[in-house]
């Protein structure tokens, strides 16, 4: 049976596998397509609407627990590129 994550974008449960884990790096947001960097992550849906939500309630510096402000450019330019 695969885990489950909420997606702190739509608060949506789905499969580890449908969700896109991201992590925070010296300040920025960065996309863990592998799910192998170390220390706490993010669960988001890889679509705009998710990620501009999560962006737009500051739901990545409170699921990774961080004080202060995040760079979220990396994560959302990573993002527009695939898209």
């Amino acid at each position: 049976m695969e885990p489950v994550r909420t997606c702190v974008g739509c608060r949506a449960r789905a499969p580890r596998s449908a969700l896109l884990r991201v992590v925070e790096r010296d300040g920025a947001l960065v996309a863990d397509e592998d799910a192998v960097l170390p220390g706490r992550g993010a669960w988001v849906h890889d679509t705009d609407a998710c990620v501009e939500a999560a962006i737009r309630r500051r739901a990545f510096g409170r699921a990774l627990r961080v004080s202060g402000t995040l760079d979220t450019q990396t994560i959302h330019h990573n993002h527009q590129r695939k898209g």
